[in-house]
């Protein structure tokens, strides 16, 4: 009789001791959440710490945003002496800084603004972008040979030439499949340039060879 009552008692301890068991893997799996970040086993949430709103990383974004906003303010204050006779379009010499000084004052508040409510840059993800590749230092040799070409032979030949020459130069230089296309163009853009700046604006350029023609 006593052989089975034991015999009867021990399935109603199993699920007892399971639940046990149980309860004791939960408590478990809830301790290593609560050290490594994962409750119960779940995806990582990552914690908010210093890194995420301190300033370590707003520093070199706020700094950008003031670099800004001291160009625009240099660029205003570098064009309040200027004095010159405005074009027939009635735009000056004084123009075009004061707009770029105004937009880079803009842009700086906006971006400071974004800093200091917690924006941050992103890093650079891309396909194309390979963050190990060395420096492309000799396109960048090259860049700096055409521009001090063409700081020499401005006057000489002329903005247009010389300025047709920077045109093409660069493209090709970066990388222009069709160089006829890119020549076209350079021409095109250096004589709008000059036609903007002397007959627009009244600034003198130097007509080097086509002095007399345009």
């Amino acid at each position: 009789m006593s052989s089975d009552m034991s015999s009867h008692e021990e399935p109603e301890e199993r699920p007892a001791a399971g639940v046990a068991e149980a309860a004791g893997v939960a408590g478990a799996g809830g301790a290593a959440g609560a050290e490594g970040g994962t409750p119960e086993g779940g995806p990582a949430v990552p914690e908010r710490g210093a890194a995420g709103n301190g300033w370590d990383w707003r520093r070199p974004e706020l700094v950008m945003a003031l670099v800004v906003l001291g160009l625009g303010g240099f660029v205003l204050a570098g064009t309040a002496d200027v004095s010159a006779a405005s074009s027939t379009l009635g735009l000056g010499p004084r123009f075009f800084p004061v707009l770029v000084g105004i937009a880079l004052l803009l842009i700086g508040v906006c971006y400071a603004a974004d800093v200091v409510r917690g924006g941050r840059g992103d890093p650079e993800e891309s396909e194309d972008v390979d963050a190990a590749a060395p420096a492309d230092w000799r396109t960048v040799a090259q860049v700096s040979v055409i521009f001090l070409a063409f700081a020499g032979l401005v006057d000489p030949l002329g903005w247009i030439i010389a300025g047709a020459l920077l045109f093409f130069g660069l493209a090709v230089t970066l990388g222009a499949e069709h160089r006829l296309r890119a020549g076209a163009l350079a021409i095109v853009l250096s004589t709008l340039s000059y036609l903007a700046f002397v007959k627009g604006l009244g600034v003198s350029l130097p007509a080097g060879l086509l002095s007399g023609v345009i």
